[in-house]
């Protein structure tokens, strides 16, 4: 059985959602999907040239995690153009389009946001403990009860 996708912050929307190739004629093309993590890491590491460790974190992944996800978006991307395909950004496990950062204590399980743009907090605003971890969820499914990454659960 895999390990769990870990959630993954995805800061940019795509402007659009579908693209075909010109000039086709007859039934439609096949369609691949890029999913919105695979969009989310094109887009920090081609677009704007961010180097993978740095794309990782602002994804909450790994730089291992990230180069994967990078390496399987232009594997689709490099099939589209080369066969004339279709392709379509959905779906994929990211926690949507999150301008802010989630983070919990795990002293006190509180649970809040910062925007993206600011450093990390070094304490928690209501218990004043340091033992933060940042979460790619939203705040919503943190405060819901369950932890943000599956890899953060402890052990019962």
């Amino acid at each position: 059985m895999p390990r769990p996708k870990c959630c993954r912050t995805i800061t940019g929307e795509p402007p659009c959602r579908a693209f075909t190739p010109a000039g086709t004629t007859g039934p439609a093309p096949s369609r691949v999907v890029l999913s919105e993590d695979e969009f989310e890491a094109v887009r920090l590491a081609d677009f704007e040239g961010l180097y993978q460790e740095e794309a990782a974190e602002r994804m909450g992944v790994s730089r291992q995690t990230f180069g994967r996800i990078v390496g399987a978006a232009r594997a689709k991307i490099a099939r589209v153009l080369v066969e004339g395909l279709a392709l379509s950004i959905g779906g994929g496990g990211g926690t949507g389009i999150a301008p802010s950062r989630s983070y919990m204590c795990r002293l006190c399980r509180h649970t809040w946001d910062m925007p993206s743009e600011t450093d990390s907090p070094a304490e928690c605003p209501a218990c004043r403990g340091r033992n933060l971890f940042r979460c790619g969820a939203s705040l919503e499914t943190a405060a819901s009860g369950r932890e943000c990454c599956p890899r953060e659960r402890k052990a019962t």
